[in-house]
């Protein structure tokens, strides 16, 4: 990211137009996440991912040529054009991935998912220091070329490797998914997630620098907290969410309560009268990787639960329809998470800011855990309607034996 502004900046490209050229990536993952997750079937979940791979692979590597593009105008509208395609690209590999993954672990999706998120952490911890280390030494090609051709290295592997799975078109949609008040309510936390994660892009570095004083170069370690919490934390939470299923959902329900809280800690909020200190703020962001692991790895086994129990087809149709809605709420809170965030840093302070995004998992995991208790209520009341019922139905069979 930091190499494209760098790069942006001296094509003459705004701060607002930059942000737009990101802001369009999520948009049309979006709309590309419904979509194809819509149409797995007739695509092929095999196909729709070694295609989206390929189409992010070339697109990634056409981004790394956009500094030959000499005219302003010309440079963003190939960014925007560029960077469309490759969200489409992204959105058929990501909802591919995670069908396919749910059709050869059913038991185990949590627990794979979890282990995968690693890579995730991975990235992130290696990403920004690999590529500003390429960027310096070899200019602004490289980072993307290397990140593109791995990607493209990628697509002969999948097709080797990975069996076609065959299934049958479903009536279901994505709109009766929706009317399910469970679903909503953990999209609503999933989304949560996902904006949280959005929110500190745009705010967290200049923060740093600003507050604590610190090198540019060191602002990438602060980072490290929140991207090996998350990290490593993943794969517990996905044995735990498959060993014992009845727990995940509260899971969801005390990791939003505990992003909330951190994130009202961490610049600290200024009503707390709590002096801002780094120890406290890498702290914090700790408890946010781990908070963020413990809501979100949860969300698309329980999800998948949810549709079965509500009549949902089990296949590949079914799997598409979740993976496709999964992607496309991460999407959006990808879009509003730096969006707000940057507006709200603007207007009031990175203090406020986060406060203002603590509520939004904090709304989540309340409104998600006051329908639990609820369900649960409801779920006892009538555990004890049929036991009521079934200790009368003896007696009145043995009083029908008597009389007659």
């Amino acid at each position: 990211m930091l190499v494209f502004f760098l790069q942006a900046e001296k094509k003459g490209a705004s701060q607002t137009v930059i942000g737009l050229i990101f802001g369009c990536y999520a948009f049309f993952n979006l709309l590309g996440s419904l979509i194809l997750g819509r149409y797995i079937v007739q695509i092929g979940a095999k196909f729709m991912l070694v295609s989206g791979l390929f189409v992010s692979g070339v697109c990634t590597i056409l981004f790394g040529l956009l500094d030959k593009v000499a005219g302003k105008t010309d440079f963003i509208v190939l960014c925007f054009l560029i960077r469309s395609i490759d969200a489409i690209g992204f959105a058929a590999a990501m909802t591919s991935s995670f069908a396919i993954i749910a059709k050869a672990f059913p038991n185990n999706i949590a627990t794979v998912l979890g282990s995968l998120e690693i890579f995730t952490g991975l990235g992130l911890v290696l990403g920004p220091p690999i590529g500003g280390f390429l960027y310096q030494s070899f200019g602004y090609k490289i980072p993307f070329i290397g990140v593109g051709g791995i990607l493209l290295v990628m697509v002969p592997f999948n097709m080797c490797v990975l069996p076609n799975y065959d299934a049958n078109p479903s009536k279901d949609s994505f709109w009766r998914l929706f009317t399910h008040p469970k679903i909503v309510l953990i999209c609503f936390i999933l989304f949560s997630v996902s904006s949280g994660l959005g929110f500190l892009d745009p705010t967290m570095s200049l923060f740093v620098l600003e507050k604590f004083n610190l090198p540019a170069g060191y602002v990438g370690l602060v980072f490290l907290a929140e991207a090996l919490s998350y990290a490593l934390s993943s794969p517990l939470l996905g044995v735990v969410s498959d060993k014992l299923p009845l727990v995940r959902r509260w899971l969801m329900v005390m990791g939003g309560l505990g992003t909330a809280i951190a994130f009202c800690l961490l610049g600290p909020a200024p009503i707390l009268h709590i002096k801002s200190q780094l120890w406290l703020f890498v702290l914090m962001l700790s408890i946010i990787g781990f908070s963020l692991g413990m809501t979100g790895i949860p969300t698309f086994p329980e999800v998948l639960t949810c549709a079965y129990e509500n009549g949902f087809e089990e296949g590949l149709s079914t799997l598409g329809l979740v993976s496709g809605m999964f992607g496309a709420v991460w999407s959006a809170g990808m879009f509003i998470g730096p969006t707000l965030g940057g507006f709200t840093t603007q207007r009031l302070n990175f203090q406020w800011a986060a406060v203002i995004q603590g509520g939004i998992p904090f709304l989540a995991s309340f409104l998600l855990g006051l329908y639990l208790f609820m369900e649960a209520i409801k779920k006892k009341r009538s555990r004890q309607v049929v036991h009521a019922i079934g200790e009368r139905t003896p007696l009145l069979n043995s009083s029908s034996a008597e009389t007659q």
